[in-house]
């Protein structure tokens, strides 16, 4: 969920989360409240939560985004 900082409202987001807790970048994105080209960019530098390559995909998993919320990651 995101914070209208405007309007005060929270805004309801869904996400699909994987059973092991992975999710698809996209899903991540949306999760942060971030475009999923800017994960993409912040993996390229090294920057922003870390994410995983299973099959050729790139997934994040949940504990991650949420230690890089709480700005305990890069």
């Amino acid at each position: 969920m995101t914070v209208n900082a405007i309007s005060g409202e929270i805004e309801r987001v869904t996400v699909r989360v994987l059973p092991d807790g992975r999710m698809s970048r996209a899903d991540a994105a949306r999760y942060l409240g971030h475009d999923k080209a800017t994960l993409a960019k912040w993996q390229a530098q090294g920057r922003g939560p870390n994410a995983v390559r299973v099959g050729g995909k790139i997934f994040y998993y949940q504990r991650e985004l949420d230690a890089f919320i709480r700005g305990e990651t890069a």
